[in-house]
């Protein structure tokens, strides 16, 4: 239970008690298999030319506190936010009127993840009794996700990281991150897809019996402690362009589990001038084919170029439904567009001249979108996000920009390092005795 006059934060399920951000946090799963949600959305009245003026850490300790009013970390949430948001997240203009590009890339892992894990990593460390058992941190991966929670939790007393990937459906760059932590971090390259990865990691989070056996926490976007800490950043953003142009900013958000899209409209939820959310992804459609009038239906995962957004699950679908009273109202909130592989191709070969920047094959799926809104006569200011550096996929985007894409220093320095990763099945077994393996290694 939250304490009294506390936020209360509730499962999506509505099958289990409400309890505090602590709790919610720690936990990283409801234990009725639903994602927490704040069981009352705060709604202050927020100075936006203040908001506009500040670093990014303090919009995001202004931003998150009043969902950690009663927190034992509400004293140090000042010190968890300099540390969560020490990269910068740049908006910047694109060569046409009103194009600008949030980027996102600027962590030690080049990929928008970092700040989430940052934050998520440093609060679990305050929250941690001295004398607690280890906990292991199960994160499942498409790419990038893995790569920020180990590097965030890389070396911290008292946590180990196991990371399922989906075997031969990562960059070769992407395979690195992931495999080359060593100490407290193992990956594990699944025998599946992504979707098995996140099946496995949610039936070990929710199996009660395992947990009180390995103490486990989760940092996948279904953990409540990576969706809030990527409010900042949209709130930062479009406060900047508000003050400016005395209008919301528009966001064009590459997808695939969704928890970045559920952050911005979050940001929107709470008063914040974020305008409308467009969602891009690759030819995993299953967004785009509800955002149409589909009925939802999860589909087998496909493989693309931009592989962290193969998802045929989304996880953060469950939130989005949760905060809105029918399909129709839902819909009403958001837009969707699926594309293929050639689409990207194309996008990332264009975009230089184009745009003037040089985007990883994620960016490029909101770069698209960007180009059909524009082609379609829409004149409103919209930021594309940037999700992630190209130089992480140089081997799709040095070809169709015909030179070398050089990778920032932080990435440079980890692709340095020697690498392993250990087989996996896609087996629920399987994985409860490697964990244990990792427990008493």
């Amino acid at each position: 239970m939250s304490p009294e006059g506390a936020p209360a934060f509730a499962s999506t399920r509505g099958q289990a008690p409400e309890v505090s951000i602590d709790t919610a946090l720690v936990a990283g799963l409801a234990p009725d298999g639903g994602l927490y949600v704040p069981a009352m959305l705060p709604a202050p009245r927020w100075d936006i030319e203040a908001l506009a003026g500040a670093p990014l850490a303090d919009v995001g300790e202004q931003v998150l506190a009043p969902f950690f009013g009663g927190s034992r970390l509400r004293d140090a949430l000042g010190a968890i936010c300099a540390h969560a948001y020490a990269p910068p997240a740049p908006l910047r203009a694109l060569r046409s009127d009103g194009d600008h590009l949030l980027e996102l890339f600027h962590g030690p892992t080049a990929a928008f993840k970092d700040f989430a894990a940052r934050f998520l990593a440093e609060a679990l460390s305050r929250l941690r009794a001295p004398d607690a058992p280890p906990t292991t941190i199960v994160v499942a991966t498409s790419g990038d996700t893995g790569a920020a929670v180990a590097s965030a939790f890389h070396r911290r007393p008292g946590f180990s990281v196991a990371i399922l990937y989906p075997e031969g459906r990562v960059s070769p760059r992407q395979a690195h991150g992931l495999q080359c932590w060593g100490d407290n971090v193992q990956a594990f390259r699944v025998a599946g897809t992504f979707d098995d990865c996140q099946r496995l990691a949610k039936q070990a989070l929710a199996d009660e019996a395992f947990r009180r056996e390995l103490p486990l926490g989760s940092a996948n976007s279904i953990s409540l402690g990576r969706l809030l800490p990527q409010v900042a950043y949209y709130a930062q953003s479009a406060c900047r362009f508000s003050a400016a142009n005395g209008r919301p900013l528009n966001f064009i958000i590459p997808s695939g589990n969704l928890g970045n899209a559920a952050a911005a409209h979050v940001a929107r939820l709470i008063g914040l001038p974020v305008g409308a959310i467009h969602l891009a992804t690759n030819a995993n459609d299953v967004l785009a084919r509800y955002f149409h009038g589909e009925a939802y239906a999860p589909q087998p995962t496909r493989a693309t170029l931009a592989n962290a957004m193969d998802v045929g699950a989304p996880s953060n679908f469950e939130r989005l439904r949760h905060w809105h009273p029918d399909d129709a109202d839902l819909r009403s909130r958001f837009a969707a567009t699926a594309m293929d592989d050639a689409t990207i191709r194309e996008t990332v070969r264009t975009a230089p001249a184009r745009h003037g920047v040089v985007p990883c094959p994620h960016t490029a799926t909101g770069l698209h979108v960007l180009e059909q809104l524009r082609a379609a006569g829409d004149t409103r200011p919209w930021a594309v996000v940037a999700t992630a550096h190209p130089a992480k996929f140089e081997a799709i985007v040095e070809p169709l920009v015909g030179h070398p894409v050089e990778p920032p220093p932080a990435l440079a320095e980890t692709l340095g390092w020697p690498a392993s990763g250990q087989p996996l099945p896609n087996d629920y077994a399987a994985l409860c005795s490697a964990l244990r393996r990792m427990r008493t290694d």
